[in-house]
């Protein structure tokens, strides 16, 4: 395994489509973990959700947050971030538009923005990150 990595060292990991996972505090201290689609942007993470849903109430109470994303097939490229979470209004309509998009594809993406719902946009900066990858044993 390939530690101390950056998630530039991991080429196109951060492009790919793949679901990231999301841990949130609830109020009783145990772990929610939830699969939510994201972007690489601007050195951090950005997930949208609605203002109103429990990742967003985890959040207010306490920002502790960490996101990972890792691959299912060789070389197992992977990134790990916890951090405090920011809570943000401001740009989170594109940002829905952005996400949906690169999951759903443009016309789909931006049917899905419409009707979404998502007001909230988390911003997950680092903090520790931990990005690692297993390409020596592959190649």
């Amino acid at each position: 395994m390939r530690k101390d990595r950056t998630v530039d060292d991991l080429g196109d990991l951060a492009e790919l489509r793949l679901l990231a996972v999301l841990a949130t505090y609830r109020p009783d201290g145990t772990v929610l973990l939830s699969p939510v689609w994201h972007e690489w942007r601007d050195g951090g993470f950005s997930v949208v959700t609605s203002s109103r849903g429990v990742k967003a109430a985890h959040l207010r109470r306490d920002p502790r947050a960490s996101i990972v994303v890792c691959e299912h097939s060789p070389p197992y490229r992977g990134v790990e971030l916890w951090c405090r979470a920011l809570l943000l209004t401001a740009g989170v309509e594109d940002a829905v538009k952005r996400i949906a998009s690169r999951y759903l594809g443009l016309e789909a993406g931006a049917a899905y923005a419409d009707r979404a719902g998502d007001d909230l946009l988390i911003r997950l900066e680092p903090g520790d990150l931990r990005a690692w990858d297993f390409a020596d044993e592959f190649s």
